[in-house]
């Protein structure tokens, strides 16, 4: 499956699922002072951002340390977007990445890391530069912008949470992951048909 600029930008801003975490932005920034978290957002949509830049890099290095195929990773990384994408248009039935609520000021982990930079988000910015490694700066303005969308989501989770209401947000959410499904069989399709073409035919 070959991705553009806006394919990728989409399905990172999906992965990422800023109105899905709005909730849980809410609950884990509950016991820090108002005037702090919008920087704690910040830094954590700065990290998540880093993180994810850091893995495009170091994509291929990463595949060849672990001998591992394109079409593996293009396969395996299907089937974790449609988990994720299971989880978000039914949650009884999905993965879930989220954690323990820590107490106090939340710091990489969980809100950067898992919830914003998951393995989804990581398996794929590595399939990116793996796979189209000449568009390494379409793929970094893809990360960069998707995040600054998030940051910007997560900036605006009090007032979208009481103008959307729960009912809003959980529809909004189920919606983004039928989007994320859809990529996901995608991508599966793809890489089943690399796979039947590399197989030595009788």
């Amino acid at each position: 499956m070959e991705h553009d600029f806006i394919s990728a930008f989409i399905v990172l801003l999906i992965v990422a699922d800023p109105l899905g975490n709005v909730p849980v932005v809410l609950s884990l920034l509950k016991d820090v002072p108002r005037q702090r978290r919008l920087w704690v957002i910040t830094r954590e949509c700065a990290i998540a951002t880093v993180m994810l830049l850091l893995f495009m890099l170091g994509g291929d290095a990463l595949l060849k340390a672990m001998r591992l195929s394109q079409v593996a990773l293009e396969i395996a990384g299907g089937v974790i977007l449609f988990l994720i994408a299971l989880g978000m248009a039914f949650p009884s039935m999905g993965v879930t990445v989220a954690s323990a609520e820590p107490d106090g000021e939340p710091l990489l982990v969980p809100l950067a890391i898992p919830l914003l930079a998951g393995p989804s988000a990581l398996a794929t910015v590595v399939l990116l530069a793996s796979r189209q490694p000449d568009r390494a700066w379409s793929w970094t303005a893809a990360i960069v912008l998707a995040m600054v969308v998030v940051w910007a989501v997560l900036a605006s989770a009090q007032r979208l949470s009481r103008r959307l209401g729960p009912s809003g947000l959980v529809a909004l959410e189920r919606f983004m992951g039928l989007l994320l499904a859809a990529m996901a069989v995608e991508m599966l399709i793809s890489g089943v048909r690399r796979v039947i073409a590399a197989a030595p035919h009788a």
